[in-house]
């Protein structure tokens, strides 16, 4: 089974990814920190999953920052690739 990704889901795993290298973090120690799987952290990751509201605040928690900054960042990388 083929799964579409969306350009907006693609910048959130990009987000991801920037912040949990920029703290040194492992996928699993984010699933751990934010009682996701380290499977589904890195889904997310890769864009393939449109995440609730629920593992979004799940996974800033796991990433140690607050969900309007991973959003910020998600952000801030949408429109530098725009530029």
């Amino acid at each position: 089974m083929e799964t579409k990704q969306s350009r907006e889901h693609v910048q959130l795993g990009r987000a991801v990814r920037v912040v949990r290298a920029e703290f040194g973090l492992s996928q699993e120690r984010v699933g751990l920190n934010g009682r996701l799987h380290r499977n589904y952290v890195g889904a997310i990751e890769r864009g393939e999953i449109n995440p609730t509201f629920r593992v979004l605040m799940k996974l800033a928690n796991g990433l140690g920052i607050p969900l309007s900054e991973l959003l910020a960042v998600c952000e801030a990388l949408a429109s530098r690739d725009e530029s």
